[in-house]
């Protein structure tokens, strides 16, 4: 799949520093000074703001506000509670004699918490097709999706997962690389990687009914719905809300944790407000807050790649699913020979 570099989930190290604000004939009127000019601040933090005047202008009022919220200091100090979290802009909106101006600055709001840490109890065993090169896990029912990837291999599934039996299959053309797939109201929605394109199937027939062309969010890597929406990955820091209507691009969040902004979210599953997102080349998994895009946890599933079949075509743990009825996860990897049940559990 993707070669790209990647980051190691334990640390969650890497900063992205910008800062900056308005054009540069405002920004000599004025700028906004924020608590020891800093550029990163964490959720709910207190922190002291100010209009910097270096030409001395008259000012008659200044309005401050985070994507349209309206932020009102109180003895010169804001509380940064904002619904969703990653790179923003403040902006002031300053009224003084000679006229009106818009001033921004760019900073990075970040969780209010490191995530936790987590671990797993292996339920369950399942055989699984070595030659499956898993992008997309989802059940309906109690029957399992997959989608796989590779051009020229790449494939939508229907499988029985205590037999590993492939019930039904549809295959794509070889031009296209499979990624992550999502059910909803009868639809199967699959992703393709660097094509620009998805594709809609029914539920019952496997018939491709319909396609869709991505907007700005350019790749497609993992898909899930909340129910209402659909929710995608793109190999960066953001999971785009996708209306499935008209397979529009209505927003997104930024994936976080307390100290950096984190952009490496692939196949995803949603489970009662949370995504749990698998880390791109790592054998582990986050736990995002669907509204705010924190992530609060990360599940270290190191070790279950030893337990599958040692081979040349072996890949990375990929692909994770949720069944609401024995209430577990089902995780594989490209290429593994086995699907495991497990339980996630908080590392004590």
């Amino acid at each position: 799949m993707k070669t790209l570099k990647y980051l190691v989930i334990t640390s969650f190290t890497v900063a992205f520093l910008s800062c900056g604000g308005g054009n540069s004939a405002t920004s000599k009127l004025f700028n906004i000074q924020l608590e020891g000019n800093k550029t990163e601040f964490n959720q709910n933090q207190t922190i002291s703001i100010e209009l910097g005047n270096p030409k001395q202008k008259t000012i008659n009022s200044v309005s401050y506000s985070i994507d349209g919220m309206a932020l009102n200091p109180t003895d010169g100090k804001i509380t940064l509670n904002v619904p969703t979290l990653g790179n923003k802009s403040v902006v002031a909106n300053v009224v003084y004699d000679d006229g009106t101006v818009e001033i921004t600055k760019k900073i990075k709001i970040l969780a209010a918490n490191p995530p936790e840490i987590y671990t797993y109890e292996i339920l369950n065993e399942y055989p699984h097709d070595i030659n499956a090169y898993t992008q997309g896990l989802e059940f309906h029912n109690d029957t399992l999706y997959e989608s796989t990837g590779r051009r020229g291999q790449s494939s939508l599934r229907k499988v029985d997962y205590k037999t590993g039996t492939v019930l039904k299959q549809i295959d794509l053309d070889k031009t296209y690389f499979g990624e992550g797939i999502t059910i909803l109201k009868d639809k199967i929605y699959q992703l393709t990687w660097q094509s620009g394109m998805g594709f809609i199937y029914s539920l019952d027939t496997f018939e491709k009914i319909d396609t869709f062309t991505y907007d700005q969010s350019r790749e497609g890597w993992g898909l899930c719905n909340n129910g209402t929406k659909l929710l995608k990955s793109d190999g960066s820091e953001k999971i785009w809300n996708l209306n499935p209507e008209t397979l529009k691009e209505e927003g997104y969040i930024e994936t976080v944790t307390n100290k950096s902004i984190f952009n490496k979210t692939n196949e995803l599953e949603y489970v009662d407000g949370k995504i749990y997102a698998n880390v791109y080349l790592k054998e582990s998994m986050m736990i995002i807050d669907a509204k705010s895009g924190a992530i609060e946890g990360v599940v270290n599933f190191g070790g279950l790649k030893e337990k599958v079949k040692q081979h040349g075509d072996l890949d990375v743990l990929n692909g994770v699913a949720y069944h609401p009825v024995r209430k577990s996860f089902f995780v594989t990897g490209k290429n593994w020979d086995k699907l495991f049940e497990v339980n996630i559990i908080k590392k004590q």
